[in-house]
């Protein structure tokens, strides 16, 4: 059993989360009605990843042997049947349309997990191999997660938003390229097919690219017209910590070289789970204490 959830990823499950992303921006964070239905769409979402994986793993089994990580996967060890593995990944899909077309009658969100699923499957049978395409589908993802929480919850997203949602994506699936690029330096094979398209400084180069736009689009949006109108005059402190987690991600990137897994990065790294924490409590004191005399 425990090679069947390892098979199933759940730590990559975490991605989901931000589904949350419109609730929390439109500061009713404390909606009970509103979260019930993210949950189910977080695990929708979440079942119709898993099934991915699982596609994604059956097909790269031999080039999963190569890696020095990714060999213990279970269908790359030989620890899961292998066709067991695609009737799991059939019932997975199976169920997250089916909790999707529960959640919301309309079908939009269940119309977004198809976007997400279609997207995805064709980046696991082969759009994964072309170089630049392959990160713009992981961010087109995340992008999807928000719109899918925006038709749960009934709250329409900004354009500043969604635009950063899409750079913060990019952000991240650059600086795991550039940990495969590394890896293929370190051991001479290459992981990826889209590999051949990267070089350490082509990547090195739109790191600090989207580094610059991410910052300034989030400081753009505390003091834009939306952001002071939701949340006051004093949303722009939260940049803080947006910049000392974008800081400490590319020392992680740079000096550390431990890129490869943004998932592994949130559970394990303090530094980062800190500046995550001070964010959130910013925006919660920014929100909901705003009337307190010291913010007058």
């Amino acid at each position: 059993m425990k090679e069947y959830i390892k098979l199933l990823r759940p730590k990559q499950w975490a991605k989901n989360l931000f589904l949350f992303i419109p609730l929390f921006f439109a500061g009713q964070m404390f909606n009970w009605d509103k979260i019930v239905m993210l949950i189910g769409g977080f695990f929708a979402f979440s079942f119709l990843a898993s099934s991915i994986y699982i596609i994604n793993d059956y097909r790269d089994i031999e080039d999963d042997k190569k890696h020095p990580e990714k060999r213990f996967r279970p269908l790359a060890a030989g620890t899961v049947n292998k066709n067991v593995a695609l009737v799991l990944s059939f019932l997975l899909a199976v169920g997250g349309f089916a909790l999707g077309f529960y959640l919301e009658a309309s079908g939009k969100f269940a119309f977004i997990l198809g976007l997400y699923f279609i997207l995805n499957l064709s980046y696991s049978l082969g759009l994964k191999n072309l170089s630049i395409v392959d990160i713009l589908i992981v961010a087109a993802g995340f992008l999807l997660r928000v719109k899918g929480g925006s038709v749960l919850t009934d709250i329409e997203t900004t354009a500043w938003l969604n635009i950063m949602t899409f750079l913060l994506a990019l952000f991240m699936s650059i600086a795991k390229r550039r940990d495969d690029v590394m890896l293929k330096l370190e051991t001479g094979t290459d992981m990826r097919k889209s590999i051949k398209g990267y070089s350490i400084e082509f990547l090195n180069t739109l790191l600090a690219l989207f580094c610059a736009i991410l910052i300034v689009s989030y400081i753009n949006y505390t003091v834009s017209a939306t952001g002071m109108k939701n949340f006051g005059h004093r949303l722009y402190y939260t940049s803080i910590f947006v910049i000392a987690g974008i800081m400490r991600y590319l020392q992680i990137t740079f000096v550390q070289n431990k890129a490869g897994s943004p998932t592994e990065i949130l559970y394990k790294d303090r530094f980062i789970q800190v500046t995550l924490l001070l964010w959130i409590a910013s925006f919660y004191v920014i929100l909901y204490l705003k009337d307190f005399i010291f913010f007058k």
